[in-house]
């Protein structure tokens, strides 16, 4: 019997590929669930057609995330999907924005659902290449939906074709800007600037409601919390809920995975796949040295707010609409970095009057509907970098503690580079009639991306605390790590993707 640790995306993946094979798995993982009174809510919500939808229905959905605290997702009004800082670390400190997850289907419950393979210039220090995760980028579409087009892209990500794809209907601002893009397409690309409509995780059947950052009543934003249906029809599968991992050991012939509860597991193989978080406190508490750190790597990103100089088609808040990503940007200009910057474009949501009016309506009283004109003509550009020019975290043991201290390890290539990306996006930006208003552009604090990982990064000559290409760990003959902290580096496009992907080729070839 094979144990997975965890049923976020990796560890739906890496169990896709154990149970083609014909592995016995068990798969555990902390067992938190969306509330029964939250459930309700949303059944609520989706028995009714958006348009038979009242005010008061719709304020009482949004309220939850409004109120929510910087770097929470809390969607359908709950906070399951993440767990607080001091369950996870020791005395956590402020700047550190990522988060554990003990629910089911892990962060997938939150996440923005955009995705992108990665391009192979891009992972050069990997000892896999894009060809090799290629045929399971394919496997994961083939039980994933990924929404999108073929467009200029492919010349970037060959490795996953979308011709076979069909696209989300744009929101008012995206029509415009994706018709401008492909008119500025020729010219843009001389200048090392890439663009298409953007792929999501999303089945084809989006209502168009405007609800995606306060949680889907539909469930048609992808989370493997609903896809476990998938794995639980096969008889060789086990889903333990509510167990939580604390350590492994292995012998000759078996490994034993101790539990929380203080229940023992034993297993053929062990597959971490808790996250990044919870897999560097499961593999320092397995195998402890005093002092012993891990380096948790980040994808840097930073905020753009832009305003749009083409008169508005419709009211994008009262037209049909999803508030997901709606174009990628990358830039490949080798005179700035050798690695592809990943930049989102967001159309309207109501979050933007909102941040407006609680940042600058104090100084301009009376200036509320301005900010909500102008919230119809803002987009926001979310930028990604390379983790080369990102800020590191150190992770190690807290002092007689189980939990993690985080230590902030400073790039001083991440300002310039910023600096001169955003300088860059900004220009190509204006060709297609978008204004920077780099004044109020922000950077996102370490780790709050949720682009992280290479704690454990996998080397065709693996060290210590290191894995090799099939994700074992060294000196270990039946312990896989198969989450993001096998990754040698963290590239600025979009990273569940290609998780999943390395998952799915673990469970292959291991």
């Amino acid at each position: 019997m094979d144990i997975v640790v965890g049923s976020g995306p990796s560890g739906w993946s890496v169990t896709l590929a154990l149970l083609a094979r014909g592995r016995e798995v068990t798969m555990i993982d902390g067992g938190q669930t969306l509330d029964q009174h939250a459930q309700e809510k949303q059944k609520t919500l989706a028995a009714i057609s958006p348009d038979a939808w009242t005010q008061e229905q719709i304020e009482t959905w949004q309220m939850p995330q409004f109120g929510s605290a910087e770097n929470v997702a809390r969607r359908f009004g709950s906070d399951y999907a993440q767990v607080i800082p001091e369950q996870t670390l020791q005395d956590p400190p402020d700047w550190f924005g990522l988060r554990a997850s003990h629910a089911v289907g892990g962060l997938s419950n939150v996440w923005g659902a955009a995705v992108l393979p990665n391009r192979q210039a891009d992972i050069a220090d990997w000892p896999v290449k894009t060809a090799d995760l290629a045929p399971h980028y394919k496997a994961i579409a083939d039980v994933m939906p990924v929404s999108g087009r073929a467009d200029r892209l492919e010349t970037l990500f060959p490795a996953f074709p979308m011709s076979d794809r069909t696209p989300l209907s744009p929101g008012p601002q995206g029509r415009t800007l994706l018709k401008r893009l492909d008119q500025e397409g020729d010219a843009l690309e001389r200048e090392g600037v890439h663009s298409g409509q953007a792929r999501q995780a999303i089945f084809s059947n989006c209502r168009y409601c405007g609800m995606c950052l306060h949680g889907c009543p539909w469930n048609l934003i992808f989370s493997t919390n609903h896809a476990l249906d998938r794995l639980e029809s096969n008889p060789k599968f086990t889903h333990l809920s509510g167990r939580i991992a604390t350590r492994f050991s292995e012998t000759n012939t078996k490994t034993e995975l101790y539990l929380e509860d203080g229940t023992t597991l034993k297993a053929d193989r062990v597959y971490l796949a808790a996250g990044v978080l919870e897999t560097a406190r499961i593999v320092l508490s397995s195998q402890p040295v005093p002092g012993q750190q891990l380096t948790l790597l980040d994808s840097q990103h930073f905020f753009l707010p832009t305003l749009h100089s083409w008169r508005p088609d419709g009211q994008p808040e009262n037209d049909q609409h999803h508030t997901l990503t709606e174009a990628f940007i990358e830039i490949d200009d080798p005179q700035i970095s050798p690695y592809l910057s990943h930049t989102q474009i967001y159309g309207w949501n109501e979050f933007y009057a909102r941040e407006m009016i609680a940042s600058y309506g104090t100084k301009l009283p009376g200036s509320a509907s301005l900010f909500h004109a102008l919230s119809r003509r803002l987009m926001v550009a979310q930028t990604f970098l390379h983790s080369d020019y990102s800020a590191q975290i150190g992770l190690r043991l807290g002092d007689n503690d189980t939990r993690l201290r985080a230590t902030l390890h400073e790039n001083p290539t991440t300002a310039p580079m910023i600096k001169a990306v955003k300088s860059k996006l900004a220009k190509s930006l204006r060709r297609v009639g978008l204004y920077a208003l780099s004044f109020a552009s922000r950077p996102g604090a370490p780790g709050s991306s949720f682009h992280s990982g290479g704690t454990l990064p996998m080397s065709a000559t693996p060290g210590p605390l290191q894995t090799d290409p099939s994700g074992r760990l060294l000196g270990l003959e039946r312990v896989y790590v198969v989450d993001a902290s096998v990754l040698p580096s963290i590239p600025a496009t979009t990273i569940t993707f290609s998780v999943m992907a390395n998952a799915h080729r673990i469970g292959t070839v291991s």
